[in-house]
C-alpha cells in the first residue's frame, strides 16, 4: 500500500512540476506603465515610453515571485512637449540628477484567484518608500499579464518643488497604472 501511495504522490509531484510555468521573459511592446492625476480639477493622463524590468513569476509559487521595474523619467509623455520639458525640470523630476524611477519587489502575496499584493520599494528623485501594488495576473496564450495601479503622494517624493509645492494646481494624489506582459521560459 505504501509503494502505491508513493507512486501516485511521486506521479502527482512530477506532474505539477512539468506544469509550472515561470514568466520571466518581458515583453516591452506588449507592456504599459502610466499615471493619472487632477491639474485644476481636470483628469489628466500620460505614460513613460521608456522603461526596463526584470521579473520572475510562477503562478504555482507566487511567494517566490521577484520584480524589478526601472522607468527612464525623461520619457515621460504628458500630451503636450511643453508638459514633458517642464515635468523633467528640477523642481519636478529633476531628471538630469535622477533619471530613473525604480520599483523592487520584497515579496508577493497571493490573494486567490487572480488577485495579488506585491510588496515593494518605491524609489524616486533618491527616495524610497515601502509600498504595496495591488495586482492582478492572467495567463493570456503563452504570456503573462499583469496589471494593476498604485495611488502614491506626490509630496512624498518631492515631485512638484518651490511654487509647486502646493496642491491647489496640481493635485497630490498621482495614480500609476501598469500592464507588463512576459513571455514564458
Amino acid at each position: 500500500m505504501k509503494r502505491i501511495a508513493l507512486a501516485l504522490f511521486s506521479t502527482f509531484a512530477l506532474a505539477a512540476s512539468a506544469h509550472a510555468v515561470e514568466y520571466s521573459q518581458v515583453q516591452a511592446d506588449q507592456s504599459r506603465i502610466a499615471f493619472a492625476y487632477q491639474q485644476m480639477g481636470v483628469s489628466m493622463d500620460g505614460a513613460f515610453s521608456k522603461f526596463s524590468s526584470q521579473l520572475r513569476f510562477d503562478p504555482a509559487a507566487p511567494q517566490a515571485a521577484s520584480a524589478t521595474i526601472e522607468v527612464e523619467l525623461a520619457s515621460i509623455d504628458t500630451g503636450s512637449e511643453e508638459g514633458d520639458e517642464e515635468a523633467a525640470r528640477k523642481t519636478w523630476f529633476n531628471t538630469k540628477d535622477f533619471p530613473t524611477a525604480r520599483f523592487e519587489s520584497t515579496g508577493v502575496k497571493a490573494l486567490g484567484g487572480n488577485k495579488y499584493e506585491v510588496a515593494g520599494k518605491l524609489t524616486i528623485k533618491g527616495t524610497t518608500r515601502d509600498v504595496v501594488v495591488p495586482a492582478t495576473f492572467a495567463e493570456q496564450g503563452k504570456a503573462g499579464v499583469f496589471e494593476g495601479s498604485l495611488t502614491i503622494k506626490r509630496g512624498d517624493f518631492s515631485i512638484g518643488e518651490g511654487a509647486w509645492k502646493a496642491f491647489d494646481v496640481v493635485a497630490n494624489d498621482v495614480v500609476i497604472k501598469f500592464r507588463i506582459t512576459a513571455a514564458a521560459k
